[in-house]
């Protein structure tokens, strides 16, 4: 299987000058940076103790940024490396003022990408983040001897049905971690039946929060959000937007002051979507606009990334999207540090364990249509729900994973120290 592997790599490697092309056409590419996938590295090493973290995109970008703001503080660490997949990510990054740290790209996972990569960088741990696996890249990590953890570990029960496939080569792979922290008692079940030597189940780092300054609204939009009856869409996917574009307009029937604020998924859809709403003859306002914003705007779309934590903080209301479609849901955590009150939709088989947590407390409600998430729209904002309990109780869950994490790592970063003497 793993030879299998082999050649399906190496065929993409040789499609990659149409593949960077198409995705460079798309804007999904930094037109200079993209080679670093191609271990054309545009950051330097410096001397002493390199420690990597690697994470497919944003979510898992984010997730570990409270976990690299300890490991900044550890003076014996010279460099923190973080490698992604994804440009929106490496844009995440950029906005963050951390000292130690760089950005790469991950290299296309062949065996010779791979060695350069390490023989380069030189890391005294690799972690991976997530349910990010690549073969070539974890086997040549082990080779070398190097320490390699899989952090806030995540296998859904589709995933694990697609690695039974090829079990035999997935407990091969899974077996070459030396400690997986796993996100959940579900995912702690599966990496077991995956052959992973040595399990401990952390909880999810996503409930942690990052000690780094945050995107602030200036006060002229502070103040229109002030005047205004507000509700945000966040995370949102293909065909969602309609949905909570269709809301507002029957909302505003009883609210003539509503403002509904539309933060989607993914920016580079942002064109279809101001198309679909102005059918609608709904005015939107895109936040990256240089245009002093309309009274009568009816949707704020917010058109770049790392500004939602903004906009938590003035909306407690917040519908959580890639719920209605089946996509499996957007993580509600960050939602819910701030207070928010969250609506979500039936599909949420990616996060249901932090749902159940939300349910529980009241803080999460499930909708299956416009009509649903209308009337709890209405409850809310006639009644001013507020959740701020649960942001406490979250915020210290948070610090609990955050520490247990930060101490599984110090353990093979103060590991390596021995082998080295």
């Amino acid at each position: 299987m793993f030879l299998i592997y082999r050649i399906v790599i190496n065929l993409i490697l040789f499609a990659s000058p149409i593949i960077i092309l198409f995705r460079l056409f798309k804007k999904k590419e930094d037109p200079v940076r993209f080679k670093e996938k191609f271990c054309f590295f545009s950051k330097k090493k410096i001397k002493g103790k390199l420690i990597w973290l690697h994470g497919a995109s944003v979510g898992e970008i984010l997730s570990v940024i409270p976990t690299i703001e300890q490991l900044e503080k550890n003076k014996k660490i010279s460099q923190i490396l973080i490698t992604s997949n994804t440009l929106s990510s490496s844009k995440i990054l950029s906005n963050l003022k951390l000292k130690k740290t760089i950005h790469q790209f991950f290299p296309i996972d062949t065996n010779y990408h791979t060695k350069k990569f390490l023989d380069y960088w030189k890391p005294s741990v690799a972690i991976f983040i997530d349910s990010e696996i690549w073969p070539n890249m974890i086997t040549n990590i082990k080779k070398k001897n190097i320490s390699l953890i899989l952090l806030n570990a995540r296998i859904t029960k589709k995933s694990f049905k697609m690695w039974k496939i090829f079990i035999s080569s997935a407990k091969k792979i899974f077996q070459k971690f030396d400690i997986c922290l796993s996100a959940s008692m579900e995912s702690k079940k599966y990496l077991k039946l995956l052959g992973v030597k040595k399990i401990k189940y952390v909880g999810n780092l996503k409930f942690s929060q990052t000690e780094n300054n945050e995107y602030k609204l200036n006060n002229n939009l502070k103040k229109f959000f002030i005047s205004k009856k507000i509700w945000c869409a966040a995370s949102t996917h293909n065909g969602e937007e309609k949905i909570c574009a269709l809301t507002h307009k029957k909302l505003k029937e009883k609210y003539k002051d509503l403002l509904t604020i539309i933060i989607p998924r993914h920016i580079d859809r942002t064109k279809n979507i101001i198309d679909e709403i102005e059918k609608l003859n709904l005015k939107i306002h895109t936040h990256d606009s240089k245009n002093k914003i309309d009274k009568d705007t009816d949707i704020y779309l917010v058109n770049s990334y790392g500004k939602t934590k903004a906009f938590f903080k003035i909306c407690k209301t917040v519908f959580l999207g890639g719920s209605i479609i089946k996509h499996g849901g957007q993580n509600p955590l960050e939602a819910a540090r701030y207070g928010c009150q969250i609506l979500h939709g039936p599909n949420i088989w990616n996060f249901y364990e932090i749902y159940n947590l939300l349910n529980e407390h009241g803080v999460s409600n499930k909708v299956k249509n416009s009509n649903q998430i209308i009337y709890n729209i209405n409850k809310i904002l006639k009644n001013k729900t507020s959740s701020h309990n649960i942001k406490y109780k979250i915020q210290n869950l948070g610090n609990k994973i955050l520490n247990s994490t930060l101490k599984e790592v110090n353990f093979f970063i103060k590991k390596n120290d021995i082998k080295k003497t």
